[in-house]
């Protein structure tokens, strides 16, 4: 049996190494081993029990010498101590002794000059597939040749912690050695942490090699290969605008941006499928088909039908695909340079504009702030917008100071120059809910949103001369009408123009200038004056 030299990591006694198996053969060994039941389209899909989300709270990062001074540490990056790190990692090895191991040595990074090598050790089946539908999958030739690892995660969700003993928040634990190039993460089946945890470690690496790693999506003109990139926190419609049928698909989720152009980290999609319906996102609902890996779906026991719309096991229901499931990706997954960066954001007080182009001091400003907004209503307890402030808009996975990746920003668009819009696809006609009345306004149309969107991809704004407003409070130019959208009332380029009561608007405006000046204040009270200036006043 080939060992693969899992015992330079302590595992002495497997019971049967795998490696790199098939989709088809992983799914066999799950279905044999109970981790879950297929679907009547040849999914795999199970329950993660638990956890059915990240848990932010139990992911820590071993502090160091090495890389103390370049960790932003606090609420999202938490310390342990090499001691602490090295005792879960030798329990959860003494766990995995005499069990089947799955391994899959994938890669992430489509760019080869900054490509990294990641050896994932799974206790599951089930899990190994989800990573090798997440992962470049390496070529037969690239096997062969693969050599040692850059990179070793060791997933263990069988091995539980124990608090009291371990130092850790509960019994699941997802841990970064940055110095000894190892994650370990136990306690928790939910698969998004494997992937995260690459992310979280090329987030750290890339940096250092002079590329900007970005939580977004990217997409690109087929035959120009004029590239946009697009964040956005859940619920902006990241996803949905990225995924644009008249252009090639990058990846949906993590990239690095280099000399060279955009590349994604990635080579699969890991997609929502609470109440997904094949009309609306036709790509993600016909990629869930034999070789995807879905996590807590209902399905039904005699059809095995999946039922989207069933939140009772998971409202954050996932599945797993290749890239290649998505009919217009581009393979391998590499883009030119960023003509158009786009900031998704959903604001439910509907005072922000549908699109507004952003200075470069501004969009730095936005990058580091990373808002949108929770809906009033739809959470017991809310009753009116609740801001979400997510720095990069992926503070979760960014280890370091977000000053670094903002420069990283800063300096790209001004050298490329880059344009950047602020894209609003929450309310503009009034807040999401009436705080007098409790009735629900309408959201912006998606059909205006993706046609303002498209006219920026086109650079139409600026070809056809349209004029900008500037908007003193929030920093931002205004453009006055969307070129190709004669659809599109002029008035709503401008939310105040929309709301019969302007100074409910002002007041309004106000009170998320204010929330956006307190958030930076206490996040970046060092952040250049410049990037400070060039965010929302209080009037």
């Amino acid at each position: 049996m080939e060992t693969l030299n899992l015992e330079s990591l302590g595992i002495m006694n497997a019971k049967a190494v795998y490696r790199n198996l098939s989709p088809a053969v992983l799914t066999e060994k799950a279905l044999q081993r109970g981790e879950g039941v297929l679907s009547d389209t040849g999914a795999l899909v199970v329950k993660t029990g638990k956890y059915t989300g990240r848990s932010a709270q139990d992911k820590f990062i071993v502090d160091t010498p090495d890389v103390h001074d370049q960790i932003a540490w606090g609420k999202v990056n938490v310390p342990i101590s090499r001691e602490k790190f090295n005792a879960i990692k030798a329990k959860v090895i003494a766990y995995l002794q005499n069990r089947e191991i799955f391994v899959f040595d994938g890669m992430a990074g489509a760019d080869k000059a900054y490509t990294k090598k990641f050896r994932i050790v799974n206790e599951l089946a089930s899990q190994n597939l989800f990573i090798r539908d997440l992962l470049i999958r390496p070529t037969d030739e690239e096997l062969e040749n693969y050599g040692e690892p850059d990179y070793t995660i060791i997933a263990a969700p069988g091995f539980k912690c124990v608090p009291e003993i371990d130092g850790t928040h509960s019994e699941a634990a997802i841990m970064i050695d940055y110095s000894a190039h190892m994650i370990i993460i136990c306690g928790t089946q939910y698969a998004g942490e494997i992937k995260k945890s690459v992310f979280s470690t090329m987030n750290f690496v890339l940096p250092q090699e002079g590329i900007l790693p970005m939580h977004c999506s990217a997409n690109m003109d087929p035959e120009t290969h004029e590239t946009a990139v697009f964040f956005g926190l859940s619920g902006t419609g990241k996803t949905t605008l990225s995924a644009d049928p008249k252009r090639k698909l990058i990846g949906d989720d993590e990239h690095g941006w280099s000399d060279n152009g955009v590349f994604n980290m990635e080579g699969g999609c890991y997609a929502k499928c609470i109440d997904l319906v094949e009309e609306e996102q036709p790509e993600i609902y016909h990629a869930i088909k034999f070789g995807s890996l879905v996590e807590n779906v209902v399905i039904d026991p005699e059809t095995r039908k999946p039922d989207y719309m069933d939140g009772s096991l998971a409202i954050n229901s996932r599945v797993g695909y290749p890239i290649e499931y998505i009919p217009n990706a581009a393979i391998p997954g590499v883009g030119g340079t960023p003509k158009v960066v786009i900031f998704l954001t959903c604001d439910s007080f509907g005072v922000l504009p549908p699109i507004s182009r952003l200075s470069k001091e501004a969009a730095m400003y936005q990058f580091v702030t990373g808002f949108t907004s929770k809906v009033a209503g739809t959470e017991i307890g809310v009753t009116e917008p609740v801001p979400t402030f997510s720095t990069l808009f992926g503070e979760p996975f960014m280890p370091m100071k977000a000053e670094k990746y903002a420069d990283m920003l800063g300096e790209r668009i001004e050298k490329y120059n880059t344009k950047v819009y602020l894209v609003n696809t929450g309310w503009v006609s009034g807040p999401a809910v009436d705080p007098k009345t409790g009735e629900k306004n309408k959201r912006m149309k998606l059909s205006f949103t993706r046609a303002m969107v498209t006219a920026a991809l086109n650079d139409a704004y600026e070809k056809e001369g349209v004029k900008f407003e500037h908007n003193d409070q929030f920093n931002l130019d205004i453009p006055t009408s969307v070129p190709g959208a004669p659809e599109i009332p002029t008035e709503m380029m401008n939310p105040r123009n929309l709301w019969a009561d302007k100074n409910a608007y002002d007041e309004q405006a106000n009170k998320l200038a204010q929330m956006f000046v307190d958030n930076f204040t206490k996040k970046y009270p060092d952040m250049d004056a410049k990037i400070v200036a060039a965010g929302p006043k209080v009037k």
